[in-house]
């Protein structure tokens, strides 16, 4: 017997709950409460912030929005944005209905990040003379949008760059905090992101890309990274940080990556901790997938990059780039974060005519015809295509899996030392799934994968086929552990130390690796695949991407991107032409009111 969807048993008891509290009203209120009640729920188990009354309505043909209005205006349980009190729905004045606890973080995150602003400030020549330095003129007649976007973060207290992999965020990072610790050498700034391996791998990115740097400046850079757990605090108590709007953090400028992956209690929660008198700087790609729980934030704070006279004038005197190159593109939807956006759309990576740049522009278009079309043409080695809808994975598609892992396997078996080098061999290749079930699923991939490992690797200290542990097995970490300093994300590698002990190494910045006892570890799981969400923040030389035999709710446009965009070099997509068109076609829409709250909350300076 099939077992009811969870979401949807919480959903039914999230209505009867709802009609308990509910003020004394007819049956047939009572039956249209109860569904909107269970449609909000279902919303919110989707990730929506919120739910338009428009949707409820098309679900059942008598109903409008005039009456479902009505109906919550007279059930005693639905407040309002201007008198919230303590009801545990919120209707505002746009027909959407929010769970209390979300619309009080949206209204508190719009009312954050629209503070007032300082007027712009004077041309600072000094600032000037090093952004030129910093970016050499191009002669391409085009605006330098790294050097625009260095020069509006020294600008604004909020920037948001969005760009995909490639397009040079981190560069113009670099030198924006040359700009900043060359002005101010004693600047306090925090480097974080959503996950452990996002922050490490932003660190890592920092130094390799500051190597032009003068060397008291490489020296002043930050020497450590953050997930955003970690900065803020962890308290003993749920959902709490030591540092939130009574205990600032001690900083005077916060640079987040990966953004995209801020749910909407988070991105409340770490903007309220920063000081007014500090700079944020986001960094993401508003076309990846947002975030496992609920919101889009990146994507909506990052969807207006028009720019205003005004500031076109200071970017253009700052920067030496002629205010009529200063063209910004459409915005998506006017916000009142104008000003404060920037998209990088030049890739430095892969060039728009190579085969992944084509590849995820289409994608991104939600061209499903061009993805085939291109895929179907195999002209490009840097895209393959295995077109399967079978239900187990395939010869073709295990084999091309084992062949992406041959380097791998021959790193395990020649190590006899210190496992450094397995890291580097480990992230050349990575196997992206979207499902955690099934025979194409996650699970299924690592024990296929795992089996065919360990009867090639044939190393002596191999504890034998029934053993959990044997040398080589990568493993990522599921929940954080603050104790032992691991977090949801983190990849260690299995190997002997020198006494012949199996140890989980991981990476420990400059410290090398850290060697962890099995035993010790947080709640792990194999990692030669994983899924598109866990893989962001991550890049790898060469991705499959193993989609399921037949269209899953979760596949998406935007996972679909996600998953391609993690390779450097090339990548195998594995499914077939009607589920990858379908997937391609689906963007994903969260329901959300936080444009109409940060233009609500619009300050005049």
């Amino acid at each position: 017997m099939k077992l009811p969807d969870p979401a949807e048993l919480l959903a039914r008891g999230f209505a009867s709950h709802c009609l308990r509290w509910a003020s004394p009203t007819d049956s047939s209120s009572n039956t249209m409460l109860g569904q909107i009640a269970r449609h909000l729920s279902l919303a919110s188990s989707g990730g929506h912030v919120c739910i338009a009354l428009a949707d409820i309505a098309a679900a059942n043909p008598s109903w409008t929005v005039a009456r479902l209005r009505a109906c919550l205006e007279n059930s005693g349980i639905a407040g309002t944005p201007d008198q919230p009190g303590a009801q545990p729905l919120i209707l505002d004045a746009g027909d959407r209905l929010y769970l209390h606890r979300y619309f009080d973080y949206e209204a508190r995150l719009a009312r954050r990040l629209m503070q007032p602003r300082a007027a712009l400030p004077a041309l600072d020549t000094a600032l000037q003379a090093r952004l030129a330095l910093l970016f050499p003129a191009n002669a391409s007649g085009r605006a330098d949008w790294q050097k625009l976007g260095a020069a509006l973060c020294l600008l604004s207290p909020l920037t948001i760059l969005s760009g995909g992999p490639g397009t040079g965020k981190t560069t113009t990072v670099v030198n924006l905090l040359a700009c900043l610790l060359e002005q101010q050498p004693d600047c306090r700034v925090a480097l974080a992101a959503p996950t452990g391996k996002a922050a490490a791998r932003m660190l890592e990115a920092l130094r390799l890309r500051a190597g032009h740097l003068p060397p008291e400046l490489q020296a002043r850079l930050p020497t450590e990274s953050f997930t955003i757990h970690r900065l803020l605090g962890v308290t003993p108590a749920a959902g709490e940080f030591r540092h939130h709007a009574g205990n600032l953090l001690p900083i005077d400028v916060l640079i987040v990556d990966e953004a995209s992956m801020l749910d909407l209690a988070l991105a409340t929660k770490l903007f309220e901790a920063v000081p007014l008198s500090a700079r944020i700087i986001l960094l993401g790609d508003k076309d990846q997938l947002a975030a496992v729980e609920s919101g889009a934030v990146f994507a909506e704070l990052s969807a207006d990059p028009s720019l205003d006279a005004d500031y076109r004038a200071a970017l253009a005197a700052l920067t030496g780039i002629p205010t009529e190159l200063i063209r910004p593109v459409t915005p998506l939807v006017p916000t009142a974060l104008s000003n404060s956006v920037i998209w990088f759309t030049d890739n430095f990576r892969f060039g728009k005519d190579s085969g992944i740049g084509k590849l995820s522009a289409a994608i991104n278009a939600g061209d499903a015809d061009a993805v085939l079309a291109q895929m179907s043409a195999a002209d490009d080695p840097a895209v393959r295509w295995i077109d399967t809808g079978t239900v187990a994975p395939g010869a073709a598609a295990m084999q091309a899996i084992f062949d992406g892992y041959a380097g791998y396997v021959d790193a395990v078996r020649n190590c006899t030392g210190s496992p450094d080098a397995l890291f580097d061999a480990f992230n050349r290749y990575r196997v992206l799934g979207a499902i955690r079930d099934t025979p194409r699923g996650i699970d299924a991939l690592n024990a296929l994968i795992s089996a065919h490992v360990r009867t090639q690797i044939d190393h002596p200290r191999d504890l034998g086929s029934g053993a959990q542990w044997y040398p080589g097995r990568p493993v990522m970490v599921l929940r954080n552990d603050y104790v032992m300093r691991l977090f949801n994300g983190d990849i260690g590698i299995a190997f002997p130390d020198q006494h012949g002990t199996m140890m989980v190494y991981f990476p420990d910045g400059a410290q090398g690796l850290r060697a962890v006892a099995p035993v010790r570890l947080p709640e792990h799981d194999t990692a030669f695949a994983m899924t598109v969400h866990k893989s962001q923040g991550s890049e790898f030389d060469d991705v499959m991407l193993m989609l399921p035999p037949e269209m899953n709710r979760i596949l998406s446009r935007e996972m679909v991107y996600t998953g391609v965009t993690r390779a450097r070099n090339g990548v195998v997509i594995v499914g077939a032409a009607g589920v990858i068109g379908e997937a391609v076609k689906t963007q994903i829409v969260r329901g959300s009111g936080l444009v109409a709250r940060l233009n609500s909350h619009r300050k005049v300076t």
